[in-house]
């Protein structure tokens, strides 16, 4: 895809967006079902996906660990909006790999220690590029990647978040 394909393609739903803004708001939905032991089925759309306990916390390493199912979902997204932006601005990049790391206290989540976080502490997110783009371009393409990545923002300025239940059977 070239710059003006791409244009082209958004063009259309950025003037839809503009002239009526409550259009763009959509609600991103997932969902999926308790398993066996200690597991949970996720529906991806593409797959199925079985994520359980990560080896630190007990679990067998058969499934998926959910926090690096989190990682994988930075790396997708960041990866798709560096190639949609490196487009948009003419940066070649002829590919390279998007990889994703994140520090955990395993002592907050099994509540070892009450004053050890739960959760990811620290993540770096690390572009390796195959190009000959200048330094000041692929600022320009870091800066914007960061900038329009929605699971890298969700993650930089985290949402209001709620939990509930219901009852059923």
């Amino acid at each position: 895809m070239n710059t003006e394909d791409l244009r082209a393609l958004q063009a259309p739903l950025k003037d839809k967006y503009r002239e009526a803004p409550e259009t763009a708001l959509i609600t991103l939905k997932a969902q999926g079902h308790l398993g066996e032991g200690l597991t949970c089925r996720i529906e991806t759309g593409k797959a199925l996906v079985e994520a359980g306990l990560h080896p630190a916390a007990g679990g067998d390493g058969l499934a998926a660990c959910s926090g690096d199912m989190l990682l994988e979902a930075l790396i997708a997204c960041a990866g798709v909006t560096l190639r949609a932006v490196a487009t948009s601005i003419g940066v070649n990049v002829r590919g390279g790999t998007v990889s994703a790391e994140g520090d955990l206290d395993m002592r907050g989540t099994l509540s070892v220690a009450k004053d050890a976080p739960v959760g990811l502490k620290n993540i770096r997110l690390r572009f390796d590029l195959d190009t000959d783009a200048e330094p000041e371009k692929l600022d320009k393409l870091l800066a914007l990647t960061e900038r329009y990545c929605t699971v890298y923002q969700t993650l930089r300025q985290p949402p209001e978040m709620s939990a509930s239940y219901t009852v059923s059977g």
